[in-house]
């Protein structure tokens, strides 16, 4: 048998589908009527391991693993450190400083777009974000330590 890409990607999101049903196990569920803060990530988990699932079995389709061609891994992987950083941020320093932060450091850092534009587009997704999830949704996102 021959290792193809579909494998190796299918077989990522199944773990990863896994990884996030063992993490948000704790969280309440709810009802559909009124849905709880693991609702979500149970059903995103759902829909990894399906989806997961159909790559592998479809996985004879794709091109061969050792075919694929690695150069956008630096890019890639700039990328992952700064989710990765974002996501450590985001408790300490707050939902709206943690979000603009990671998204002017991917505009303008990965993306090499004009800074001001950035700081602008960055700051009116989080307004907007802050809006439906405090407002709309009812939801409280965490304050940093600036209470914001």
């Amino acid at each position: 048998m021959i290792l193809r890409a579909d494998h190796v990607a299918g077989a990522t999101f199944v773990g990863v589908g896994l990884l996030v049903f063992a993490l948000s196990g704790d969280l309440p569920t709810g009802r559909l009527s009124m849905p709880g803060s693991g609702f979500l990530p149970k059903i995103i988990a759902t829909f990894l391991v399906l989806f997961g699932a159909a790559l592998v079995l479809r996985a004879r389709e794709s091109e061969a693993f050792s075919a694929i061609g690695w150069g956008d891994l630096p890019h890639a992987l700039q990328v992952l450190a700064i989710a990765s950083a974002g996501i450590a941020l985001y408790i300490p320093l707050g939902f709206m400083l943690a979000l603009f932060l990671t998204i002017a450091a991917l505009l303008i850092i990965i993306e090499r777009r004009n800074p001001l534009r950035a700081v602008i587009y960055a700051a009116s997704v989080v307004a907007i974000t802050f809006i439906g999830f405090e407002y709309l949704l009812r939801t409280p996102m965490p304050n940093g330590p600036w209470g914001f």
